[in-house]
Parts: C-alpha cells; structure tokens; sequence
C-alpha cells in the first residue's frame, strides 16, 4: 500500500507539505496532466492543496448541484475507516467553483448521498492553463468518523478530467494509486493508500 507523509505545518500551509504527484490514468495508456497534491496539519486540522492543469475545463450548468459537480472537472478525497471498506467510507468530490458531493458509503457502492461531511471548508482557483483547489478538514473530525487512528489513515486522491469531445463530454479518470480493475471503478479497496502524520 502506498504511503504519503502528511507534515507537520504551524502556518497549516500546504506549501510546506510534499508534493503528491505520481498520479496516472489507470485505464489509458497515455500520461495524465499534471496533477499535484499536498497536505499538512498543525495538530489540530487537516490542510490540503490540489494543483491542476487542464487545458479544456468542464463545468456543468446543471440546476441541481449534485448533478452539477458529477458533470464537471474535480479533484477527490476518500477517507476509510477500515481498509477493506466493510465499514464507512466517506468521499468528497470537490470542483472549483466551490461545489461539493459528499456521501458516506460501504462497499461495494452502496451510497448515502444526503450525508454531509461535518468541517470541511474547500475554495477553488482559476488560474491560465488549470485551477488550485485547498481545503481544510478539522482533525476531530475525522477522528470521529473513525478515519484517523493513531496518527494513520485509510485515504483515496483522485481526479475526474472531462473534456469536450465530437460526440460530447468525455469523461477520464485519474488516480494516486492504480486501483486494479479492469473498468474505471475508485471505490474498491486497492485504490486506497496511507496517510502518515508526523
């Protein structure tokens, strides 16, 4: 299972944390655009940063919100509280425009969409070429959820990259960690990796 060290910030600035960027198109043959994400915690919360190109941004004008942040561009967290997901897990799908699908869910896919992910703050960034997105979870948080156990936990990173195609929206999917499906498919268990707090 992979490992990503979550560092200890008294300024809670992901800038100071390390940089994630070994992310992939498990089902594509081909490089991903640059993805990069970082995280650290002052102790007491949670800091994220994801950094992202995209050259050809999706975001869907859908009136119901839900919907609107399936059809767009995102960046995504899972928290687990047991690495076989028998027991909740808890995903956050972000865009940049601010807006967020959360859910509680066990395996395999069976969701809880009207479950609201308690403390988590989240703003997004346009920039030329790709947006920032950064958030902040409350450590209690996800100690209560039963995520964050001894200074460890269960964590997914990933990215829903759309772009405009001749037939329509095409939908590609990228991960941290190669989750070993045949078919585009994140909530499994090997699409999960580590988070170490210092």
């Amino acid at each position: 299972m992979k490992t990503y060290r979550v560092r200890f910030s008294a300024a809670l600035d992901p800038a100071e944390g390390d940089p994630l960027d070994d992310f992939q198109f498990p089902w594509l043959d081909r490089p991903c655009p640059r993805t990069v994400f970082s995280a650290v915690s002052d102790g007491e919360t949670f800091a994220f940063r994801f950094e992202v190109e995209d050259l050809d941004l999706v975001l869907d004008a859908s009136e119901d919100p839900d919907a609107a942040v399936l059809g767009s561009d995102r960046v995504e967290l899972f928290f687990a509280t047991t690495p076989d997901l028998g027991t909740p897990y808890y995903g956050a799908e972000m865009d940049p425009r601010g807006g967020v699908y959360d859910y509680e869910a066990v395996y395999h896919r069976r969701f809880d969409d009207t479950w609201r992910f308690p403390g988590l703050v989240f703003a997004g960034e346009f920039f030329e070429g790709g947006y920032r997105l950064s958030g902040r979870i409350p450590l209690a948080v996800l100690r209560d959820l039963g995520c964050l156990k001894e200074g460890k936990m269960t964590a997914g990173v990933y990215r829903a990259e759309f772009s405009h195609g001749p037939d329509g929206v095409v939908q590609d999917w990228i991960s941290w960690i190669h989750p070993g499906t045949e078919t585009p498919d994140f909530h499994v268990p090997g699409s999960f990796g580590t988070f170490v707090f210092e």
